[in-house]
């Protein structure tokens, strides 16, 4: 289990003493359809530090992987998650091409030796159920947790030493009360806000800073310069070869 240490007491290490982690994106979604087995499992094949997946609740109460409200995007069923049992996203898809359960996804990274399952929650709605599953299997070394405040609060109300990452889409950076409240590992704003200066008070504040969704290797480059910690991207292959590259 991790031991969590508040912001302000966190050593940030130097960006030439440590690897900028490489965060796949839902898995590999360019190779295999997002959120599924098959795209996790070619993450970790692709050299991925951790894999980010979204997870909602069928209407039993199961924690499965899906970014959307609804099966429609990906599965061409109108329905809501959450008016769906488990049992009947059975007839959803075929073989490892369909909606997995959580528990499928930690087992597959466990699995791993030093991968972990990065787990996106939206708001605090499948806390509790996404901490019992992660629990049933005792992988909590194997997990960190993103999103934005509300989610990261019941996180860390379930998951006193869970390791969090604070979705935060605002220039400036959050307020010491909120950090000491919800003592994060990790601030995590889209790309387009980070730059060196935003590095430096980061880590100023003892934060280290993962970045999304970066897909580009002119991108990549760039915030691998200004000293980030982690980036998450779409392309995990062409990340893991140009951070390998650049150290």
């Amino acid at each position: 289990m991790f031991r969590h240490t508040p912001p302000s007491e966190i050593t940030v290490p130097a960006p030439s003493s440590r690897p900028v982690l490489a965060v796949a994106h839902r898995g590999d979604p360019y190779r295999h359809r997002e959120n599924t087995l098959p795209s996790v499992e070619s993450a970790l094949a692709a050299g991925a530090d951790a894999v980010e997946v979204d997870v909602q609740l069928t209407r039993d109460g199961v924690p499965v992987l899906l970014h959307d409200r609804t099966l429609d995007r990906l599965w061409g069923d109108p329905r809501r998650i959450g008016s769906v049992t488990l049992d009947r996203l059975g007839g959803i898809g075929s073989g490892e091409l369909r909606v997995p359960t959580l528990a499928e996804a930690l087992k597959a990274v466990a699995a791993t030796p030093a991968a972990k399952l990065l787990i996106d929650l939206d708001d605090a709605g499948p806390v509790a159920a996404t901490w019992a599953a992660v629990t049933g299997l005792g992988v909590e070394d194997r997990v960190g947790f993103c999103g934005p405040v509300a989610a990261m609060l019941a996180v860390r109300e379930q998951a006193p030493d869970a390791e969090l990452a604070l979705t935060w889409n605002h220039p400036r950076l959050p307020g010491r009360p909120l950090l000491d409240d919800l003592r994060p590992r990790y601030v995590n704003p889209p790309f387009g806000l980070v730059d060196p200066a935003y590095v430096d008070a980061a880590h100023e504040l003892g934060l280290a800073v993962s970045t999304w969704t970066v897909d580009t290797r002119r991108t990549m480059l760039r915030l691998a310069a200004a000293g980030v910690d982690s980036m998450t991207s779409n392309r995990i292959g062409v990340l893991r070869r140009v951070l390998d590259r650049r150290r």
